[in-house]
């Protein structure tokens, strides 16, 4: 499986990193290896020195798929769940100013934390699904899908001209404004709605 996460999808989070707004998906892809699940610690690694939390709504790939239309888009996923995309915020600014790509910014080792998943049934509406990420009981960020510049089906069809899309496949949808730095002994805690779906430590 592959995890296959947009950047700046939501307008006020493209605004704070002071980026360009899209006018397609900003595509990036992380290993399996990635993955936190169970909310277990995340041990903040020894290379970074400004490490960032970004909350967003994850949608699983249910069958597999290529060049998909977006009008059928929404048969390729039934499943949602809500995960953090870490980011060594100082190792991405450093490989953006040289040029060069910054996967190592995104795709290391427990960089996907993620919840379990329900239906997306439970959903009236996927593309009006708030959530939310508290720190030490703080709230940080708060979003709704409804403001993605780019819906899950327009993601979908764009990233499957490019890559088939197999059943497992992750799709990390952005994250709203609000990003910012972790530290050894905090607590995050994640919802969908008003429904706890994270709750871990960093180490």
């Amino acid at each position: 499986m592959k995890i296959i996460c947009v950047g700046r999808n939501y307008t006020e989070h493209a605004k704070e990193l002071k980026n360009d707004i899209p006018t397609e998906p900003v595509v990036f892809i992380k290993p399996d290896t990635a993955l936190l699940r169970n909310n277990e610690d995340f041990y903040i690694p020894d290379f970074s020195k400004n490490l960032h939390y970004e909350a967003e709504i994850v949608f699983k790939i249910c069958k597999v798929g290529k060049s998909i239309s977006e009008k059928f888009a929404h048969r390729y996923y039934e499943q949602i769940a809500i995960g953090i995309d870490f980011t060594a915020r100082d190792i991405q600014e450093n490989c953006r100013i040289k040029g060069l790509p910054w996967e190592i910014s995104k795709a290391f080792d427990n960089s996907a934390a993620i919840s379990e998943f329900v239906p997306k049934t439970n959903f009236e509406n996927v593309n009006n699904i708030t959530f939310s990420l508290y720190k030490n009981d703080a709230i940080v960020q708060s979003g709704d899908t409804s403001n993605m510049i780019f819906t899950i089906d327009k993601i979908i069809s764009y990233v499957s001209k490019y890559f088939t899309l197999k059943t497992g496949d992750l799709i990390y949808t952005g994250t709203p404004a609000g990003v910012g730095p972790v530290k050894p002994g905090d607590n995050l805690k994640a919802f969908i709605g008003k429904n706890k779906m994270m709750d871990f430590n960093i180490k």
